[in-house]
């Protein structure tokens, strides 16, 4: 095939999966359904439950680590679901990331509650982060599986989820610390 012929194919495939992602979310995802309701309560109440707790003084840093915690998840997750390892059942939008309410505002809110609790109570940020992504991958991504919001496949696990959560805060964590610093020396020499 020629490059033409490639790309003739995949956009016509991509128009064929987001005309069956639509009619899905239609038919079986919509706010008609209790699964759009309890997806929408992942992406709110996590977001208020931040508006409420997050240390002004500190805030640019903490939303720092909760945005590149939120990136990293969602291109994780893409690829995840590109690879045929997760499916995420129902969703908010078609138009938007499939997990939108996970890994935009429930696990980047968390870590960040962690971050900030390390931070003022002075506490060591890996093992606080270790505790959170076992509760994440242990006890929440089974109750979403018994739910049926998403399903995993090809020897995919939740411990691998448990190790991703602990590598992607560790990556979140290591960026912020730097920008942190390197803010603080820039600022000393003005």
């Amino acid at each position: 095939m020629t490059v033409k012929q490639y790309w003739k194919e995949i956009n016509d495939k991509s128009e064929r999966v987001s005309s069956l992602m639509h009619s899905f979310w239609h038919e079986h995802s919509d706010w008609g359904n209790w699964q759009f309701w309890v997806i929408l309560l992942f992406l709110l109440v996590p977001l208020i439950i931040l508006l409420v707790k997050l240390n002004r003084n500190r805030s640019l840093e903490i939303l720092f680590f909760g945005y590149t915690v939120h990136m990293l998840w969602t291109y994780t997750d893409l690829i995840l679901i590109r690879q045929g390892y997760v499916d995420h059942r129902y969703f908010l939008t078609p138009f938007l990331p499939q997990a939108l309410g996970i890994t935009a505002s429930l696990i980047p809110v968390s870590f960040m509650l962690v971050y900030q609790y390390c931070l003022n109570q002075d506490k060591p940020f890996i093992i606080w982060t270790t505790g959170l992504s076992a509760i994440l991958a242990f006890v929440f991504a089974p109750i979403e599986k018994w739910m049926g919001l998403v399903s995993i496949y090809k020897g995919f696990t939740i411990v691998h989820l448990f190790f991703i959560d602990i590598v992607i805060t560790m990556i979140a964590y290591g960026l912020t610390k730097f920008f942190v610093r390197f803010y603080a020396a820039r600022q000393s020499t003005i």
